[in-house]
Protein backbone atom coordinates (compact mmCIF):
# COMPACT_ATOMS: atom_id res chain seq x y z
CA UNK A 1 0.00 0.00 0.00
CA UNK A 2 1.35 3.42 -0.95
CA UNK A 3 1.51 6.17 1.65
CA UNK A 4 -0.81 9.17 1.28
CA UNK A 5 0.39 11.95 -1.01
CA UNK A 6 -0.28 14.72 1.54
CA UNK A 7 -0.45 15.14 5.30
CA UNK A 8 -1.23 17.94 7.68
CA UNK A 9 1.47 18.29 10.32
CA UNK A 10 0.03 19.59 13.57
CA UNK A 11 2.46 21.43 15.85
CA UNK A 12 1.05 21.78 19.37
CA UNK A 13 2.11 24.70 21.55
CA UNK A 14 2.67 23.36 25.07
CA UNK A 15 2.66 26.90 26.49
CA UNK A 16 -0.84 27.61 25.15
CA UNK A 17 -3.34 24.77 25.66
CA UNK A 18 -5.32 24.08 22.50
CA UNK A 19 -3.07 26.24 20.31
CA UNK A 20 -1.64 24.58 17.22
CA UNK A 21 -0.07 25.40 13.88
CA UNK A 22 -0.91 23.28 10.84
CA UNK A 23 1.37 22.86 7.81
CA UNK A 24 0.42 20.81 4.73
CA UNK A 25 3.26 18.65 3.38
CA UNK A 26 3.44 16.54 0.23
CA UNK A 27 5.29 13.32 -0.48
CA UNK A 28 8.77 13.64 -2.03
CA UNK A 29 10.89 11.03 -3.80
CA UNK A 30 13.19 10.80 -0.75
CA UNK A 31 13.22 8.34 2.13
CA UNK A 32 14.23 9.23 5.66
CA UNK A 33 16.63 7.47 8.05
CA UNK A 34 13.88 5.04 9.08
CA UNK A 35 13.16 4.08 5.45
CA UNK A 36 9.80 5.87 5.34
CA UNK A 37 8.80 8.57 2.82
CA UNK A 38 9.90 12.16 3.40
CA UNK A 39 7.26 14.87 3.10
CA UNK A 40 7.93 18.59 2.61
CA UNK A 41 5.95 21.82 2.47
CA UNK A 42 6.01 23.97 -0.68
CA UNK A 43 9.02 25.94 0.59
CA UNK A 44 11.07 22.83 1.40
CA UNK A 45 11.78 24.22 4.86
CA UNK A 46 9.42 21.92 6.79
CA UNK A 47 10.47 18.31 6.17
CA UNK A 48 9.32 15.17 7.98
CA UNK A 49 9.63 11.43 7.64
CA UNK A 50 6.17 9.91 8.20
CA UNK A 51 5.68 6.19 8.79
CA UNK A 52 2.74 4.10 7.61
CA UNK A 53 1.35 4.52 11.16
CA UNK A 54 1.56 8.35 10.90
CA UNK A 55 4.58 8.52 13.24
CA UNK A 56 6.47 11.74 12.56
CA UNK A 57 10.23 12.31 12.61
CA UNK A 58 11.10 15.91 11.77
CA UNK A 59 14.12 16.45 9.50
CA UNK A 60 16.03 19.70 9.86
CA UNK A 61 16.57 21.58 6.61
CA UNK A 62 18.88 24.13 8.26
CA UNK A 63 21.42 24.29 11.05
CA UNK A 64 19.36 26.30 13.52
CA UNK A 65 15.96 24.56 13.29
CA UNK A 66 14.38 23.30 16.47
CA UNK A 67 10.94 21.74 16.23
CA UNK A 68 8.25 21.44 18.87
CA UNK A 69 8.24 18.15 20.70
CA UNK A 70 4.56 17.51 20.03
CA UNK A 71 4.05 16.97 16.28
CA UNK A 72 1.36 14.72 14.84
CA UNK A 73 0.20 13.97 11.28
CA UNK A 74 -3.17 13.36 9.67
CA UNK A 75 -3.69 12.38 6.03
CA UNK A 76 -5.28 14.91 3.69
CA UNK A 77 -7.95 13.44 1.45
Amino acid sequence: MRSPERYELIFADAAVPGAEDVVVVHRTDSSGPGGHPVYADDTGIVRAEISDRAEVRMIASGGQQVYAAAVSARPVA
